[in-house]
Order: structure tokens, then C-alpha cells, then sequence
């Protein structure tokens, strides 16, 4: 729901630092291809979309990536709009890659953009395409990692030595294999408290001290965790991640 949480006045919502204000949960992968070109790729387009986009200085896309239909992963989709009419202008629609559930939901919900009849002449010039094993991006592989959601089955994504798992209740056996040799893995960490499609600080704590990863970074925080006093009793090499957090990767 966001940091501060509508409604809410607890020491985390009134809190003055500013890794306590967070936003619904994105990561954008930027990187030069074989060109020496910028290329860009965004996984989730979540509500706060434009803000976070604005922030990033963002002005070029060349592929999204879904990891599951939920409102906080997809509502920012129609902001996608000016950075497609970019791409529109060299004959290009962004790919939207998507598992077929999560593909299923996006023509729903945004139908006046991919209904065959739609007549709206401004949507966003964007394109659905299955996201399968992997899918390549201008050099770049993306590696699909399924991931338990409560009782679906979502995507996570591995692209070089970095994994993006949010909104994970289990990772399935056959999805560690996946995520050996990471240097990093951002990791979803709802709270303490039990949930049931969203894993606790001590199973991400868990789940991260399996894999093995140089780094990890918990996302997808509720107001329940403090920034600071969450940090504090993490094992060595975790962390809350927060908003407009960067680091260098190996892709």
C-alpha cells in the first residue's frame, strides 16, 4: 500500500526519515548494448510509475517486464505513454512481457489499449509478448524464476548476476538452481507478522541466507518495519532497500 499508509498515523507513517517513505515496489535495469547505445528496462510498472520515473530522469524504454497481474505491479502501465510515443517514432511499440495470466489481466483492465477495436488515439504504444524461459533484450537475458504468490504462481527474474523475487510466499525447489552466483538478489520482506501470500522477515532471511548472494535487498515493505531499526537486527550483507537506491551490476 506504501509508506506512509493512507490513514495511518504509526511511528513508521509519521516517521521523518526518508528510507520510510516508500513507494509500490519497481526496478529499473539500465545498460549499454554491443552500440555502445543506452538501453533501458523496467520490471512492474506499479501506481507510482510517473514518479518514479520522473525521479530516474527516465526518457527511453525498451522492454517491460511482469512479474504478476496485481493492482501495486501494473496500474502505472498507462504512464508508459510518452516514453512509447518515443519509441512509436522509430517504428517501434515497447514489449510488454508478461506470463499468459498476468497477459490476460493487462487486456482486461487496459482494454481501450489492446482491444482490437479500440479507437482511443492516444494510448500507449506498447505490445504483449510471452516472456517464456527467458526473453533477450538488446544483449540482455532475462530469466524467468517462478515464484509462489499465496496460491499463484508468479514470476521473479534473473538477469545476469542479479535476481528481482517480489512478493514471494515460496520459492520452489526448482527455482534455487536459478539463483546460485549471485552478486545480488532483491528480495520481498512484507513484516513479522505472518501473512498468507507474502513472506516474513525471517523466511526472506532465510530464503536469502540459502542463496547465498553477495547482497540482499528487501522490498516490497509494510509500514510494520522501520527503516532504521529493521537494518539494525539483519544479518551482515541485508538490508532494507529504499526508494532511489542504485548499485552496479554484472549483466
Amino acid at each position: 500500500m506504501g509508506v506512509p499508509t493512507v490513514g495511518c498515523d504509526c511511528p513508521v507513517c509519521t516517521s521523518t526519515d526518508p528510507h520510510d517513505r516508500r513507494l509500490r515496489p519497481s526496478i529499473l535495469l539500465q545498460w549499454h548494448d554491443e552500440q555502445n547505445a543506452e538501453r533501458a528496462a523496467v520490471i512492474d510498472t506499479g501506481p507510482d510509475f510517473r514518479e518514479q520515473a520522473l525521479r530516474a530522469g527516465l526518457h527511453r524504454l525498451d522492454a517491460v517486464f511482469y512479474t504478476h497481474g496485481h493492482a501495486d505491479h501494473i496500474f502505472g502501465l498507462d504512464d508508459l505513454r510518452p516514453l512509447s510515443f518515443a519509441s512509436a517514432r522509430n517504428g517501434e511499440n515497447i514489449p510488454l512481457y508478461a506470463a499468459p495470466d498476468t497477459a490476460e489481466v493487462l487486456r482486461r483492465v487496459y482494454d481501450y489499449t489492446f482491444s482490437p477495436s479500440a479507437v482511443y488515439p492516444m494510448r500507449a504504444r506498447v505490445r504483449i509478448e510471452p516472456v517464456g524461459e527467458y526473453a533477450s533484450v538488446h544483449g540482455v537475458r532475462f530469466i524467468s524464476v517462478p515464484i509462489v504468490h499465496g496460491t499463484m504462481t508468479i514470476l521473479g527474474f534473473r538477469v545476469g548476476k542479479i535476481a528481482y523475487l517480489t512478493d514471494v510466499s515460496e520459492i520452489p525447489e526448482s527455482s534455487f538452481p536459478l539463483l546460485e552466483g549471485l552478486d545480488h538478489v532483491v528480495l520481498s520482506a512484507l513484516r513479522h507478522k505472518p501473512h498468507p501470500s507474502h513472506a516474513t522477515v525471517d523466511q526472506a532471511v532465510e530464503w536469502a541466507t540459502r542463496i547465498g548472494a553477495g547482497n540482499t535487498w528487501f522490498t516490497h515493505i509494510s509500514h510494520d518495519l522501520g527503516h532504521e531499526e529493521t537494518n539494525r537486527a539483519l544479518p551482515q550483507g541485508m538490508a532494507l532497500a529504499y526508494d532511489g537506491m542504485t548499485f552496479s551490476v554484472n549483466l
